[in-house]
């Protein structure tokens, strides 16, 4: 698990390392372009030519120390200094006078007409703008991105694509750079988690710097990303004497008529992660269904032939799910509501549950604190309201979790859990060939087996998130995105477990 950090909070860290270490500021700048050209060569052969656009700033710098240490390493380098403004850092300056010390001849874009042809074999090293911008881009700077986006030409960016804001919402009518890949530095950037700036980032790389270890370790941060679980491996250990009772006892109020699949897969991923012992509450119809499909699970039924009208006793349970093709009948309405007056286990709400709840929003005070909701983005602005941009989103969604004493696991290619403290995980796992129907079933199976598990609401939605996103992965490489669906899920399920916890699956 990584920490986000701000803008702020990075140009702290290399103030701290400056400091502590302690290092020039310009050797710290030596330091990382050299971590950059290391990935640069395992990637590009010397036989490609490579254009390096600086600009004025350390941005440019970290660009102009790169620029020399491929020449070392035999590549044919083309080097500009898109003079945008006549001011530049010092350390910029510094790398740009061992540079010319070093008999490498630097040209100066002015004006449109110099920006150099680009073939489309040369690799366009992007220099021109880093972390630190907080402007839109115009003038000279922006005419060479639109000339840079317009070759074919592969561009890897330093730290970020030119234009784009590191922890802000970047202005849509923004020139920015299309990167091919990004080479960030110490920890990946809030920025590269909204879909606005997915035809910008292109793939990213985390670059380690050597930013001083006990400022990141110490540093206050609310938003981290989930790319290891292994933390948490221990609340999944098995003693050789542990017996069903050990892994909690899970409902799940589920189906409707002609939604009974919905009650299966969720039913089918619970037992599939773990739970001790499950009982599914369907309707009256759905009774034949749940035994045939999923004998492991216990049922009970509704006196309702076609929805769930009644809520049946829900004492035994360590942890209830509620919402996976249930529907909206206004009978279904009242057990939804009599549940939230009277849990007092954990919720897992989903699909209808939070449909229901977004129109009837005087609910959502009723819920039990640390109940986890888990919508995709149009339940959710149903429920809080729409957002202007992914950022502000990602507020609102901190706001709901904080105001409610609630984790929600908002779904997405990264999806975002908030926790009632206000912190965010972003969830690294997943691909689109999950983006179909009851993917979301699978979820809900999912997190209430480990609720039931783990008995930390908090940890077992972080942990359900990523294992049901990396069994769609080990899905995808089997049958491929498009043929994927919600039932590989639940196929792979046990292997994504295996290997993330392989010591106690």
């Amino acid at each position: 698990m990584l920490k986000i950090l701000s803008r702020e909070q990075i140009r702290e860290a290399d103030r701290v390392t400056i400091e502590r270490e302690p290092i020039e500021s310009v050797d710290l700048m030596e330091r990382a372009a050299e971590a950059c050209t290391d990935w640069f060569v395992q990637h590009y052969p010397s036989t490609r030519p490579v254009i390096v656009l600086a600009g004025v700033g350390n941005n440019g710098g970290d660009a102009l120390v790169m620029a020399r240490r491929l020449l070392e390493q035999g590549y044919l380098v083309s080097t500009f200094v898109v003079r945008y403004s006549e001011k530049f850092s010092q350390d910029m300056q510094i790398n740009l006078d061992r540079l010319t010390a070093a008999g490498h001849e630097v040209e100066y874009i002015l004006e449109e007409r110099q920006f150099p042809s680009i073939s489309s074999n040369t690799v366009v090293i992007d220099g021109l703008f880093g972390s630190g911008l907080n402007r839109k881009i115009d003038g000279l700077a922006g005419l060479c991105i639109e000339q840079i986006n317009a070759s074919i030409a592969e561009v890897v960016s330093i730290d970020l694509p030119s234009g784009l804001y590191s922890d802000k919402h970047t202005p849509i009518n923004g020139i920015v750079i299309s990167a091919s890949h990004t080479l960030t530095f110490q920890v990946p950037k809030l920025s590269f988690f909204v879909h606005e700036n997915q035809e910008w980032i292109g793939r990213w790389s985390v670059i380690d710097i050597g930013l001083d270890p006990a400022y990141l370790a110490t540093v206050d941060c609310p938003v981290y990303y989930v790319n290891s679980i292994d933390q948490h491996a221990s609340f999944f250990h098995r003693d050789p004497y542990d017996h069903k009772g050990k892994f909690g006892h899970g409902l799940l109020i589920a189906g409707s008529h002609g939604k009974m699949g919905a009650a299966t897969l969720a039913a089918r991923a619970a037992l599939r992660a773990g739970i001790g012992k499950l009982t599914t509450h369907v309707p009256n119809a759905g009774y034949e269904i749940m035994q045939i499909t999923v004998p492991e699970a216990m049922c009970t039924v509704d006196d309702y032939d076609e929805y769930v009208g009644e809520l049946p006793d829900i004492t035994p349970y360590d942890v209830i799910g509620i919402g996976p093709g249930i529907g909206k009948n206004k009978k279904t309405r009242r057990v939804l509501k009599t549940l939230l007056q009277s849990s007092k286990v954990p919720l897992i709400l989903d699909a209808d549950a939070l449909n229901l709840l977004a129109e009837s929003k005087e609910y959502l005070k009723l819920l039990p604190k640390n109940s986890i909701l888990t919508p995709h983005q149009g339940e959710f602005e149903r429920m809080f309201g729409p957002a202007k941009n992914s950022f502000e989103r990602l507020t609102m969604l901190r706001d709901a979790a904080k105001k409610y004493g609630v984790i929600i696991a908002l779904k997405g290619a990264h999806t975002a859990i908030a926790a009632p403290n206000g912190s965010v995980y972003i969830n690294a796992t997943g691909n689109p060939g999950m983006a179909t129907a009851g993917s979301g079933d699978v979820l809900v199976g999912v997190i209430t087996a480990f609720v039931a598990q783990v008995k930390d609401p908090l940890i077992a939605t972080i942990c359900g998130v990523y294992l049901h996103g990396m069994s769609g992965d080990l899905a995808a490489v089997e049958v491929g995105r498009q043929a994927l669906i919600a039932s590989d899920l639940i196929d792979h399920f046990g292997s994504a477990l295996k290997s993330t916890f392989e010591t106690s699956a």
